[in-house]
């Protein structure tokens, strides 16, 4: 009976209470949690030689008293020298990060896409951390060695990318800059850990869509699904994000102009801006009687449709997927790709690069020119029929 009496403090207290050894010395002694070793360690205090032994032992039961008044309040003696704040439970702190990240995402501060991808992240560690049985139960305890075989596990191990490894290493420095704040740990873990990259430019995994591929896809479509013909010339001709497209109401666009309004609230750099509509675009909008439903609905909801219910950006992708896969195309041509091949093509039609810019919105002419393909490039002719001695 004794046993089972002490597994089930053990188990609904986190601790055993302190009661009385004696023998040739005496003791305190009591079990607490060790964050250290997962488990229950046991805490022995010695009690003064006082005389006589009945003074010894009012002593001794005062001391046990004492001790499990402060165990039901929480105290650690295994912890007890660290700021209080430090021994929060880390489970706690996830959860409370949770909700600051989510209040960060409603005030517009946080997009919802790094939101998912703080969450997301989040999740797999703390996932590893229960499989790989690491000591992570206080925020203290959220260290650079701990740090650094989770990246390992995922870029030796698991075989991620060092671009995923690197990705992983800048999530896990802005939930440390949170902790710190929080004062839930006293240094920063990822100090010294560095970026397997570095400030090497990334190649981004998809490709300019070649003009071949793109005169196919424009048949198909006209046959058989116009209205995503349309998003994909809005995404070609305009540059429009499938995030900022998924917004768009009839009210944002103007024929008689020949513009669309990308508000800044839905924009990737947050300001609003207007780009221009071309003829083929507005041509393909009034066949498809866009017009015919109230200005507040959007352009494209169900089916890709104009609709009053909002549809997001997942829905052009997962209709690029699907046509992807029966053209047989590599993974590089995505979605996006056909920004990319419009900026490119538009640069290679000899248009005004700052006409380019804005229609694309780029905060440089250095950023559209990146756009330019090296066959495109000319000779500098002053260079070209310099004569020099030699």
């Amino acid at each position: 009976m004794p046993v089972q009496k002490t597994n089930s403090l053990r188990g609904v207290l986190g601790y055993i209470p302190a009661k009385l050894v004696t023998g040739k010395r005496w003791f305190v002694e009591f079990y607490a949690y060790d964050p250290e070793l997962l488990k229950l360690h046991r805490k022995r205090i010695s009690v003064k030689k006082l005389k006589p032994t009945s003074l010894r032992r009012e002593y001794a039961n005062e001391l046990i008293v004492e001790i499990n008044d402060q165990l039901r309040k929480g105290w650690n003696p295994f912890v007890a020298q660290l700021n209080p704040k430090q021994c929060t439970p880390f489970d706690s702190a996830v959860e409370q990060y949770f909700r600051y990240i989510y209040k960060l995402t409603q005030e517009d501060v946080l997009r919802a896409k790094t939101y998912n991808g703080y969450v997301s992240c989040m999740n797999i560690f703390r996932q590893w951390i229960k499989e790989q049985q690491k000591k992570l139960v206080y925020t203290y305890q959220f260290k650079k060695d701990l740090i650094d075989d989770f990246l390992d596990y995922l870029w030796l191990i698991e075989g991620k990318s060092a671009r995923t490894r690197d990705n992983y290493l800048a999530w896990i420095r802005t939930f440390a800059r949170y902790l710190l704040e929080k004062e839930l740990i006293s240094e920063d873990p990822t100090s010294g850990i560095t970026m397997v990259q570095g400030k090497r430019k990334v190649e981004k995994n998809r490709t300019v869509i070649p003009k071949s591929e793109m005169i196919a896809l424009k048949d198909y479509l006209e046959e058989n699904d116009r209205h995503f013909l349309l998003a994909c010339y809005i995404l070609y001709y305009c540059f429009i994000r499938p995030k900022e497209m998924s917004y768009i109401r009839l009210a944002d666009i103007s024929i008689k102009k020949g513009i669309i309004v990308v508000h800044g609230e839905f924009a990737k750099n947050r300001k609003g801006d207007t780009v221009t509509l071309p003829d083929c675009v507005i041509r393909l909008m009034l066949d498809l009687d866009v017009f015919s439903v109230p200005d507040d609905n959007y352009l494209f909801s169900d089916g890709c449709r104009p609709g009053e219910t909002y549809r997001s950006p997942k829905m052009f992708t997962d209709r690029w997927t699907a046509l992807r896969k029966a053209f047989k195309w590599p993974d590089t041509y995505k979605f996006y790709s056909l920004k990319d091949t419009g900026i490119t093509d538009m640069i290679s039609d000899s248009t005004d690069m700052i006409a380019v810019r804005d229609q694309a919105r780029h905060s440089s002419l250095e950023m559209t020119d990146k756009y330019t393909p090296l066959w495109a490039k000319e000779a500098n002719e002053k260079i070209r029929h310099r004569q020099s001695y030699f």
